[in-house]
């Protein structure tokens, strides 16, 4: 695992946000040429979230990694956070734009539906992380940084509830999603931690 690490310190953060952003023209092309079904919308909202959503897994996932494994992705954390909230931005602009378009509609949606509410909760919690998430804001912020972060598991936990209430039915996917993102929180738990999680 040594190796790896080395090669890791030699990759330059930007090259994660190219290779993190190559989906949208993927996605956008297969939307155009038919390849999201028969209804593209729904389906180019669908791939945004759940890649959102694995993002912010994944994001989880660096500290437990490092520990049990020995892989050192600490490097990458912020800017996986930044792309995982990339993905959600478009999800909702894909919602706000493409599949609703009526101002009226969409506050009566936000309003009424609860996995809407939800999720838009989700989005407006990942704001300051997102905005944060700079070496100027972690020098200025200090130790305060780090706490504002925490609330990276909320976003998780609301983005693994909303996965779950959008689905027609019970769907195995979104409760294997939400299981992953409850192991990675309780992980964090002082009784599962033998010192507090890095963030």
């Amino acid at each position: 695992m040594a190796w790896i690490n080395q090669l890791l310190r030699k990759v330059p953060t930007w090259l994660v946000y190219i290779v993190g952003l190559i989906p949208v023209p993927l996605f956008l092309y297969l939307a155009q040429t038919g390849g999201l079904g028969r209804e593209p919308i729904k389906a180019l909202e669908h791939e945004l979230g759940e890649l959102a959503l694995k993002l912010i897994i994944v994001g989880l996932a660096i500290t437990p990694l490092r520990k049990f494994v020995g892989l050192n992705l600490i490097k990458f954390r912020r800017s996986i956070g930044v792309l995982a909230f990339t993905y959600v931005a478009l999800h909702l602009l894909v919602w706000l734009v493409l599949d609703v378009g009526i101002l009226s509609q969409i506050w009566a949606d936000i309003l009424k539906r609860p996995y809407i509410t939800i999720g838009m909760v989700g989005f407006v919690v990942m704001i300051p992380l997102a905005v944060t998430s700079n070496n100027w804001s972690v020098k200025r912020l200090g130790g305060k940084w780090r706490r504002l972060h925490q609330l990276t598991y909320v976003a998780a936990a609301l983005g693994g509830l909303h996965f779950i209430m959008i689905a027609k039915g019970i769907q195995l996917e979104p409760l294997i999603y939400m299981a992953v993102i409850l192991s990675l929180l309780a992980y964090r738990l002082p009784m599962f931690a033998r010192k507090p999680a890095r963030q």
